[in-house]
């Protein structure tokens, strides 16, 4: 597996690994419809890889016999901590299991550190406890935090952990 810089190519491949994740780990927490008409296309659009500001997002893909299989997506927190956030973590649900999400979890927080800041957060869907157990056995503890957010167009109810760097 390598790890890498997402580049502007990679943009489809990381959607679509972004609406299978979604479409696989959110099934049973947001409606099946929903998650039924996610469309690469659609994300892809969205995304603004190898910008060089780096209070911009930054992104970090696994690649895998030449494809990318897995991303993760970090940048400074917006609650004005100097935190910084881990903004997604997505592998493809077939490659689930094989230690890349592990991989990206550790190169974003790296990733963090690197820029300057010395503690990190991220949110997950109240009851997404896959997502959960993955991020507690890393060492990311929940902080009190909670917020409604509209994410792709649907409102959905998130829990904060947070954790020291590095």
């Amino acid at each position: 597996m390598l790890l890498r810089p997402a580049e502007p190519s990679d943009a489809l491949p990381v959607a679509r690994i972004h609406c299978r994740a979604w479409q696989a780990g959110y099934r049973g927490l947001l409606p099946d419809a929903y998650l039924d008409g996610l469309r690469a296309e659609d994300r892809a659009a969205r995304y603004t890889f190898g910008h060089p500001d780096p209070d911009r997002p930054q992104t970090i893909v696994a690649v895998e016999d030449g494809a990318v299989v897995g991303f993760a997506t970090t940048g400074p927190a917006d609650d004005g901590s100097g935190a910084g956030e881990l903004l997604a973590l997505h592998v493809h649900p077939d490659h689930w299991g094989r230690g890349h999400g592990r991989a990206l979890l550790a190169a974003a927080r790296d990733a963090l550190h690197r820029r300057g800041h010395a503690e990190a957060v991220l949110w997950i869907l109240v009851g997404n406890q896959r997502a959960a157990r993955v991020y507690e056995a890393d060492g990311w503890r929940l902080d009190g935090g909670a917020r409604p957010q509209v994410v792709w167009g649907i409102e959905v109810d998130e829990l904060r952990y947070r954790r020291p760097l590095p």
